[in-house]
């Protein structure tokens, strides 16, 4: 289904992140995963590329496999990342051919050690770029792109951050799903700021609860970053073992997401990091009524 007509919905629009698997069982692992968050009844899922493009070849696999085999309405990440603009279109038209409706259009990160991103020999510079190549040679596709609620590091001027944004918007894009974030300041200041730029688009919020020290250490080594607020930080230190701040992180994205969803947010999206505990306990809270789970037998055998 397309995003428009997917977000065109009544209510907020639930979603999650996924990321390709390397092994037999972490294949495994996700499939769980996807069967466990099925009750949710998610209104779209998106699968990511690794760092530097690393994973595009998993990220096409994992695409058309959740085409195939599950109800799942799919939105792949599509990156600029040593692709020429032949290579893009050669992939969308992989998709197109397996019903795959929605990308992602992100510039991406360069490669690991690279301080800044060099274009492939006829690739795109800016997001705003892909964005305009899609909208002209596959118009039928819902696209998506990235918007920094804490701002993006690689563009300290953050009204020429904006401005950047609706470029992309102007060049076609359907919707904005943010980076994550944790204090909701951030995300309803970045709203405002789009409406005053005349960004009319949906924007989806990105949740992403902490559940180790090691995994909030990970957020804030990120290239993208990650603002700890320090009552979360003090919380986290104080807790004894994983376990707790796993309790002090859903607690904190909870918060979150109740605050968001009172506020008529457009969606919400979650970077699941291919676990589900997290994202059900949350989901839960909200007293929210669950559907049963998909049975995927396919997907047993990934």
């Amino acid at each position: 289904m397309h995003i428009s007509n997917v977000l065109a919905g009544d209510g907020v629009h639930f979603s999650f992140e996924f990321f390709p698997p390397k092994t037999t069982k972490a294949s495994h692992a996700l499939f769980e995963t996807i069967r466990d968050l099925s009750p949710i009844r998610p209104s779209f899922v998106s699968v990511t590329y690794g760092a530097g493009g690393s994973s595009n070849h998993l990220t096409e696999n994992l695409v058309m496999r959740l085409q195939q085999e599950t109800p799942l309405t799919v939105v792949a990440h599509l990156t600029s990342v040593g692709a020429s603009k032949d290579d893009i279109t050669r992939q969308l038209e992989r998709y197109r051919e397996a019903g795959i409706e929605n990308v992602l259009a992100l510039r991406g990160d360069p490669p690991k050690g690279d301080a800044a991103f060099t274009p492939a020999p006829d690739g795109f510079r800016y997001a705003a770029e892909l964005v305009a190549h899609i909208k002209r040679l596959f118009p039928e596709m819902g696209i998506g792109v990235a918007g920094f609620p804490e701002g993006h590091p690689g563009t300290p001027n953050r009204l020429q951050e904006i401005d950047y944004l609706k470029a992309k918007v102007d060049a076609g894009a359907d919707y904005i799903c943010t980076q994550l974030f944790f204090d909701n300041r951030d995300y309803f200041d970045f709203c405002e700021r789009c409406e005053i730029a005349g960004i009319r688009v949906p924007i989806i919020a990105g949740v992403m609860p902490i559940t180790t020290r090691q995994g909030m250490q990970r957020m804030s080594e990120l290239a993208l970053g990650a603002r700890i607020p320090a009552k979360l930080l003090r919380s986290v230190l104080r807790a004894e073992d994983d376990d707790a701040v796993e309790r002090v992180g859903v607690h904190w994205a909870t918060q979150q997401v109740f605050d968001l969803y009172d506020q008529g947010v457009a969606g919400i999206h979650f970077y699941t990091l291919n676990r589900s505990p997290a994202t059900l306990k949350i989901y839960e809270t909200l007293g929210m009524s669950l559907g049963e789970a998909w049975a995927l037998p396919s997907l047993a055998e990934a």
